[in-house]
């Protein structure tokens, strides 16, 4: 069982509280964990990741095990704590400004 936290604002969105719990199959990856999290949550499709590359957008970010793993390739493996559900996958929304 993964365990996912999305900013307020996503959460919101999805009509959730607190972490969401997906599973998701070997390999787990960063890629996969999306892939389910959309899937349940047809509604996020297109805000964390774009609709046509399936990028990531600019001001979201990804950490696990306070690592960040935004800059990583979409089918890198989550770390085993991650994979285990004795760590979230952290998605937040990058603040800018001035």
């Amino acid at each position: 069982m993964i365990r996912v936290l999305l900013p307020y604002h996503l959460r919101t969105l999805a009509q959730v509280d607190g972490e969401i719990q997906l599973d998701v199959p070997e390999p787990v990856t960063l890629a996969a964990v999306l892939n389910a999290l959309e899937s349940r949550h047809p509604e996020l499709r297109g805000t964390i990741r774009s609709h046509e590359q399936r990028q990531r957008r600019a001001f979201i970010r990804f950490f696990a095990c306070k690592e960040d793993l935004s800059n990583e390739p979409p089918d890198v493996q989550l770390p085993p704590p991650v994979v285990a559900g004795r760590e979230p996958l952290l998605i937040v929304g990058a603040i800018a400004g001035g």
